[in-house]
């Protein structure tokens, strides 16, 4: 594919990208809305619902980087290819697992080929489209790709009303297909023309780093943040990435140059964007345990009702056009400010406040991530050689990753922990085994209630006002987090990129790959 052929195709390729990504963000969310229901089908406790959500997490941001750096190496459109196999055949095993455990290693499986999927699509689209179409290029991928955000609850909730949970996944196989396809024609083929020899060591220690790292995370909320196990995974995983980061400061071939952080278009808008996914994972997690569990939704009616995420799709677009007229500082500041609003909004919720206070916080939500996200990612990629356009978005990835598993952990740990003291009173009537399930979640009360009849409906009245309590509790950590972010964004992000010569002198020794991302066919 000669260069004028890409160029006219640019669009048509953003289009294909942006469906791949769709699969990551479309699987995501259809699985939220589907927790309730895998309790019952798989008889899936607590701790197993959490690990189907965050072994992808686990896996994806712990490889993100090696796949990265090979996508770099031996081609971005081979990843992304590569990448949606794996996707789509994990799918088929996730969609036919006859248990919990075993749907949990079929998501750790599609972790996999995410890690290949997401830096991919990003790394060939800064390698197309340069100026102020790479900002408007890259607005847009984060709007569609949000798209799968936003239609996943619902297309989750309409599957599970008229098939079996496992048709949640099957649909992945068909996005898969059509992206392989029409990438096969309308996908350059990109990596770095300078390819340097592999960083196996690099690979290791930062896959093991954060694998453990992420795993401690997760595993905090139940364990308790000061168990010794959770401590020794904290030690272990800085340990491991104190390695890392020396030993990339010392390889001749280093997997991910420690000279990007001195941009701190690069540093602060990875660490905008780490925060917008802290606030959209945690909430999403607890609102779609609210809307079925407190407001009694089904799940199709529950994911239709978190549609007005849809705003993203709007203000994505409209970010790059504010960063042209006032820059990035202002929007992304802006962007994590709204987010601040959003979750104090929903700090407010009550047992009584019904659908309408959600639906605000859920359209506010959408405005902050789309205004925040596709300005801090631009800044990111724009703040790097092309040539290492796979690395850079791998680590925009990581930062993702990391921020959405701390959210879903913190927040579910603060929960948690508020769920079970309210509950303390209500169980200690209740024989050991039932005790233990009613105040473990509050999916486990309710069952526990139902099962009871009408003397089971105080104990469901007391864990909707218990689940109210701690979700209100965590979401305003939530919220002081957020508004931490934009005042960071505000002080250190600057507002405009820096020009070639000064990048060139940041990267002195990448200069030769400065201005070449080798697209060909």
């Amino acid at each position: 594919m000669d260069a004028d052929t890409i160029h006219q195709r640019r669009w048509l390729t953003l289009a294909v990208l942006s469906l791949s990504l769709v699969i990551i963000g479309l699987d995501n969310t259809i699985l939220n809305i589907a927790l309730p229901s895998l309790v019952e089908a798989l008889d899936a406790s607590a701790s197993q619902l959490q690990w189907m959500v965050d072994s992808y997490v686990l896996v994806f941001a712990g490889t993100l980087l090696t796949m990265g750096a090979l996508g770099d190496r031996f081609g971005r459109k081979l990843a992304l290819n590569v990448g949606l196999v794996i996707f789509g055949v994990a799918s088929v095993f996730a969609a036919f697992s006859d248990s919990a455990n075993m749907l949990i290693v079929a998501r750790a499986v599609m972790g996999i080929g995410g890690a290949l999927i997401m830096p991919s699509t990003l790394s060939i689209i800064t390698n197309i489209f340069s100026g102020a179409e790479r900002g408007r290029a890259i607005a847009m991928w984060a709007a569609v790709a949000g798209l799968g955000i936003v239609v996943g609850p619902a297309l989750g909730g309409w599957l599970l009303e008229h098939y079996w949970w496992g048709s949640i996944f099957l649909i992945n196989i068909f996005v898969a297909g059509v992206a392989i396809l029409l990438g096969l024609l309308l996908v350059p083929e990109s990596k770095d023309p300078d390819a340097t020899p592999l960083d196996p060591l690099g690979a290791i220690l930062s896959a093991g780093g954060l694998i453990i790292l992420v795993y401690a995370i997760i595993e905090a909320p139940s364990k308790g943040w000061t168990n010794p196990l959770i401590l020794a995974g904290f030690v272990v995983a800085l340990i491991l990435i104190g390695l890392f980061l020396w030993w990339e400061n010392r390889a001749e071939h280093p997997m991910l140059r420690l000279e990007f952080f001195k941009n701190p278009r690069f540093s602060a808008a990875s660490g905008a964007v780490s925060l917008v996914f802290f606030a959209m994972f945690g909430s999403v997690f607890l609102l779609t345990q609210y809307l079925q569990f407190v407001l009694g939704y089904t799940p199709l009616e529950a994911g239709v009702r978190v549609m007005p995420t849809a705003t993203m799709l709007i203000a994505a677009p409209l970010s790059a056009r504010f960063v042209e007229r006032v820059g990035t500082k202002i929007v992304v500041s802006s962007g994590l400010m709204i987010v601040t609003v959003s979750m104090a909004w929903l700090a407010t919720t009550t047992i009584d406040s019904g659908y309408g206070h959600v639906a605000i916080t859920i359209a506010l939500l959408g405005i902050g991530m789309g205004t925040a996200m596709a300005p801090a990612t631009e800044s990111i990629m724009g703040s790097l050689p092309l040539a290492k356009a796979g690395v850079g978005s791998a680590m925009n990835d990581t930062t993702r990753q990391i921020g959405g598993a701390l959210g879903v952990a913190i927040l579910g740990s603060i929960l948690a922990s508020s769920f079970g003291a309210d509950m303390s009173s209500v169980v200690a009537g209740l024989p050991p085994e039932a005790a233990k399930i009613v105040g473990n979640s509050i999916g486990g009360a309710i069952a526990v209630g139902t099962q009871m009849g009408d003397a089971g409906l105080p104990i469901i009245a007391a864990a909707n006002q218990a689940f109210v309590s701690g979700m209100s509790t965590a979401v305003w950590v939530a919220a002081a987090i957020a508004l931490i972010g934009a005042i960071s964004t505000w002080i250190f992000l600057p507002a405009k990129p820096l020009d070639e010569q000064r990048k060139r002198d940041l990267y002195r020794d990448l200069s030769s790959a400065d201005d070449s991302g080798s697209v060909s066919k």
